[in-house]
């Protein structure tokens, strides 16, 4: 009797990876060319890192033997979707704490630009002119993070310095190393009393746009809204009405819809910083998504059960 050997298709951006677990068939697959093997044999799947939901989800319908997708990215919603259509169960897993690091550097950075006034000596500089304002800073701030998971506790990492009062946010009330976080029933009476309120969510049904009209409206004047996590955490239309008038500056790595179509009223409105949903892509990033793939594969390999996988 032949004995199959499990076949995983990996992204071809991960050409140079080695050191690869034995006992497993592997080809790589830029989500553009012809398939490197049949759809049909391939047991795990780690699609190509694109944005492109219609790329990663083309040879699942074909994955008639896919076991496992191991996702490179936090956030899996439009992923889990298309798995979901599938008439067989497929084990979902995030990328866990791999893009933390460099999603709370952005966050961070996205605080001290829109504090500081960035955004305004960039269109001051292009327009030739020399305009010297104080602005306000970052130090002794209250900040809000919503979300305290691994983007959330890197983020609150990188504020220490800062000496930065942080309340923390998530789905339930709990201890963390650095003090209690309190559940989303308490976002109402929270809000109100932050500086800077930093979204670093995963997009579920119960986040979907979780800051609505009325929660925006609760915010202190002059606070900053930071999004890392999904656009569509965020109501836009309300966001849209509450930065317009001044009332509120929002520094977004997301947005909804996305991408941001020309001449969308966001792009113009002053007070609002965006940057293309880039959070997690640094040169730091690939060093650490080698290692979770070589780790799940080895996992995979060995019949134990994978880490970091997608409730379903």
């Amino acid at each position: 009797m032949t004995v199959r050997t499990p076949q995983v298709w990996l992204p071809a951006q991960f050409a140079d990876l080695t050191d690869l677990p034995p006992g497993l068939e592997y080809a790589r697959w830029d989500g553009r060319s012809a398939y490197p093997s049949d759809p049909a044999e391939v047991e795990f799947y780690v699609p190509p890192l694109t944005k492109d939901i219609d790329v990663v989800g083309r040879p699942l319908p074909r994955m008639t033997r896919l076991r496992a997708v191991q996702a490179l990215s936090s956030g899996t919603d439009e992923l889990r979707a298309e798995l979901d259509r599938l008439p067989h169960p497929v084990t979902l897993c995030n990328a866990g704490a791999a893009p933390a690091p460099s999603t709370a550097e952005l966050a961070l950075t996205l605080i001290l630009a829109s504090l500081r006034g960035i955004p305004e000596s960039v269109r001051a500089q292009d327009g030739g002119a020399w305009r010297p304002e104080v602005f306000r800073s970052l130090y002794g701030r209250s900040v809000l993070i919503v979300g305290h998971g691994a983007v959330g506790s890197a983020l609150e990492e990188l504020l220490v310095p800062f000496g930065c009062a942080v309340t923390r946010v998530a789905g339930a009330d709990r201890d963390a190393p650095r003090g209690p976080v309190r559940s989303a029933a308490h976002l109402p009476g929270l809000v109100a009393d932050a500086d800077v309120v930093v979204l670093s969510v995963p997009l579920t049904p119960q986040t979907r746009r979780l800051f609505d009209a009325g929660l925006l409206a609760r915010m202190k004047d002059g606070a900053l809204l930071v999004n890392v996590a999904r656009g569509a955490a965020v109501d836009t239309d309300a966001l849209l009405k509450e930065t317009h008038e001044g009332r509120l500056r929002a520094a977004l790595d997301v947005t909804d819809p996305e991408p941001l179509p020309p001449g969308h009223p966001l792009r113009e409105t002053p007070g609002v910083l965006i940057t293309p949903h880039v959070g997690a892509f640094t040169s730091s990033l690939w060093p650490r998504l080698e290692q979770l793939v070589r780790h799940q594969l080895s996992r995979f390999a060995a019949g134990e059960e994978l880490e970091n996988v997608v409730p379903r």
